[in-house]
């Protein structure tokens, strides 16, 4: 789920080496239309460190010209490096293994007795693929590779453990997170509180 289309794949290709050059792991990237096409690309430190504007911008001015020698978009278009955020997206095997016991929303890209979509607390990942246990108590088994979306769902636990993890961004009051704000919506745009050089 990194990349979904084949121009999306060509570009991960392309900034892969670069982001690893520089310590960093792709974790989505996405081209959205429009007259401007916005490429946006999540990526944070290799093992989840802590990440920061200064590492997503220097990504972005290293991506800068390898984009623009192999031109995989053809019109201009707004390139936007930026950190995962705090619910942050679900896209590679070994990321539910990492949040263990918070909440998930999943969306499976082939139904499941007429449903795709899922909420439920990760309880694992393993061979078979990630486990959710769902709010009527049983359980999803699937592989990322089965889904078109998963993220984390912003919860107090969260917070905490981004807290605790170095990875909360900065708030105008530390003892109120409030106010807080989350993207509710079924469009998968997180919200993300860094970003890098804008082309």
């Amino acid at each position: 789920m990194i990349a979904l289309t084949e121009q999306e794949r060509r570009i991960l290709a392309l900034a892969t080496p670069v982001a690893e050059s520089l310590g960093l792991e792709i974790v989505r990237l996405r081209i959205q239309g429009g007259r401007r096409p916005h490429l946006q690309i999540m990526a944070e430190k290799a093992g989840g460190a802590p990440t920061n504007v200064e590492d997503c911008a220097r990504l972005s001015r290293a991506l800068g010209p390898v984009l623009e020698e192999d031109d995989p978009i053809k019109e201009a278009y707004t390139l936007e490096v930026s950190t995962p955020g705090i619910d942050r997206p679900l896209t590679r095997e070994g990321d539910f293994g990492r949040w263990v016991g918070h909440a998930a929303k999943v969306e499976l890209a082939r139904p499941i007795d007429g449903r795709r979509r899922f909420t439920g607390i990760i309880t694992g990942e393993d061979e078979h693929g990630a486990h959710l246990e769902l709010d009527d108590e049983t359980e999803l088994v699937a592989h990322v590779h089965e889904m078109s979306r998963a993220s984390l769902i912003l919860t107090d636990e969260l917070i905490e453990a981004a807290r605790a993890s170095g990875n909360l961004p900065p708030q105008p009051d530390e003892d109120d997170l409030g106010d807080l704000e989350v993207d509710e919506s079924d469009e998968d745009t997180e919200s993300n509180e860094e970003t890098g050089d804008v082309k």
